[in-house]
């Protein structure tokens, strides 16, 4: 007899290895928002989309990365999390059909997922214990056990008796009888009931995670920045021109421009925060709180932030009002002497709570310039996504090689010594910012009309000032542009220039000057590894 039934069964068909396939996406669904949960209890960067998300970032080659930036902006890691999402869901689509056929295997797969979550968890460099698996390992035998049990729903079909046969009309020959043996009101009942329970585990989850930072909101919330020892002067009101389509002098903070690679915001506790200072060179190591920063003479600076992926004309840059800590006192009180001075150390590698590293040439951040460890920015506390509670701000440099988010420690070494985050993914140990210049207005492939165009836009060279701004329209001769009030030489400038438009249509190209004498470099080079070089030009159409 059992024979005769194995002889019966037939191999598992299309509709169920379709059902299989959605088993696998509901098993996927669970395994997320068990997770998702479970990295409430240990901390939300253990979560597996996150640690998973970034272990990709780390992995990804410095272009692709540049790409992304370019394509996506401050949306990258939404991008990134989508495709994360996207990947796993297909992925389950898979072991769930996969399972129709041998639930081992099915399973198995799922677990195997589970494992490289919780290797990319321990493996980040924020990761201070293996409680950072638990997240991905307890997500994934949920998804097992869930997989497992809507699989043995969908049993066998059986080929219907030779009576049930030959009771089917000729005409219904399209439309066999159900199969038997399939628990179909089980199945939905099942799947249903997962479905809603994991929505509610998600939500919860998120909801937990969200109120972990609550305290880091509450101490923000209650920072209260002390007026300056050193206050900025006042800007100029010629600073600022009043032309449609400029960039503001200041940068709002909602629109300052934000690229790191932490896919999940550190939300820090002012209260619990502490920055050490150690390393080679260091005479006396030193911990600060919070506190101790707000307690020190603060100094007030408005500066010019560019980040190294910012392309040709691209909106990475921004100028804000920044408050903090002179860096150079900092170290002066632990025993650090820069190269100059014969100091042994000439990198300074600060790290972020969540593993980044940067270096920073000692000598620059000691030579006198206004470098910090920002606390506030444009009149308020820093905002979590640019810092909170302290920052790196150091003028003329790149982000990469200065501006440190979550800052928690600063090691003093040589760049012969180690190399930082960026470094060993192939961009440079040193980084100042060259002398650029962008067109904001026309935009490009606008259609103005004829007439009197104002073209306009900024250009900056911190640590050296903007001296000049020409523009050429089409093959012409440079025209030099008028150039508004200097707040200081680490600010950008704006610049304009009347523009007696014809029809047709035109390129309009922008060159800067610095203070030193030296010209914008026409020879287009990519950002990698030390900025983007080359003119901004755009292309109008006159009406």
């Amino acid at each position: 007899m059992r024979e005769e039934e194995k002889d019966q069964r037939v191999r598992p068909g299309r509709p169920r290895q379709a059902l299989g396939a959605l088993s696998g996406v509901l098993a996927g669904f669970v395994s997320l928002a068990v997770a998702e949960l479970v990295a409430a209890g240990v901390r939300p960067q253990s979560s597996p989309v996150v640690a998973v998300g970034g272990a990709f970032i780390d992995a990804t080659p410095a272009p692709v990365k540049d790409w992304a930036i370019r394509q996506f902006g401050s949306d990258d890691k939404l991008v990134l999390q989508l495709g994360i999402l996207a990947v796993l869901a297909a992925l389950a689509l898979v072991l769930g059909a996969l399972a129709t056929r041998s639930r081992v295997v099915g399973t198995a797969g799922v677990l195997v997922l589970g494992a490289a979550g919780a290797a990319a968890a321990v493996s980040r460099p924020d990761s201070g214990s293996l409680t950072d698996a638990f997240p991905s390992v307890v997500g994934a035998v949920a998804g097992t056990l869930l997989l497992y049990v809507l699989v043995g729903r969908l049993a066998e079909a059986r080929r219907p008796s030779a009576s049930t046969s030959d009771s089917v009309t000729e005409g219904e020959g399209d439309a066999p009888p159900a199969p038997e043996g399939w628990n179909r009101r089980g199945f939905i009942l099942t799947a249903a009931s997962t479905a809603a329970a994991s929505a509610a585990v998600g939500v919860v989850g998120t909801s937990l995670n969200a109120s972990r930072g609550q305290d880091a909101v509450v101490s923000r919330g209650k920072t209260r920045l002390p007026a300056p020892g050193s206050p900025a002067q006042p800007v100029p009101r010629a600073a600022g021109l009043r032309i449609p389509g400029i960039s503001p002098f200041v940068t709002p903070n909602s629109d300052f421009y934000r690229v790191d690679t932490a896919l999940s915001v550190p939300k820090v506790d002012a209260t619990a925060w502490r920055l050490r200072i150690h390393g080679t060179g260091v005479q006396r190591s030193g911990t600060y709180s919070f506190d101790d920063l707000l307690g020190r003479e603060l100094i007030e600076r408005d500066i010019t932030l560019t980040c190294v992926s910012n392309e040709v004309g691209g909106p990475y840059v921004g100028n804000a009002r920044w408050i903090g800590v002179r860096l150079a006192d900092l170290l002066a009180e632990c025993g650090v002497e820069p190269p100059s001075r014969g100091g042994p150390a000439d990198q300074l590698v600060s790290r972020s709570v969540d593993g980044m590293t940067i270096g920073s040439p000692v000598e620059d951040v000691m030579d006198g310039r206004d470098a910090m460890l920002a606390l506030g920015m444009n009149g308020e506390p820093l905002p979590f996504e640019h810092g909170f509670p302290v920052r790196m701000v150091v003028p003329g440099l790149y982000g990469f090689v200065s501006a440190c988010k979550w800052i928690e420690d600063i090691e003093l070494t040589t760049f012969d010594a180690y190399d930082p985050y960026w470094v060993r993914r192939g961009w440079a140990r040193r980084a100042p910012v060259r002398t650029a210049s962008r067109i904001d207005t026309p935009k490009p492939f606008a259609r103005p009309r004829a007439g009197t165009v104002m073209i306009a836009g900024v250009a900056w060279a911190q640590q050296r000032g903007i001296e000049k701004v020409e523009v050429r329209i089409d093959d012409g001769p440079w025209q030099q542009a008028d150039l508004a009030a200097e707040d200081t030489r680490d600010t950008w400038r704006q610049w304009s220039l009347p523009w007696r438009a014809t029809r047709g249509g035109h390129t309009l190209t922008v060159r800067a000057t610095d203070r030193t004498g030296a010209v914008q470099t026409e020879r287009r080079t990519p950002t990698v590894p030390d900025g983007a070089g080359g003119w901004h030009s755009v292309v109008v159409r006159v009406d």
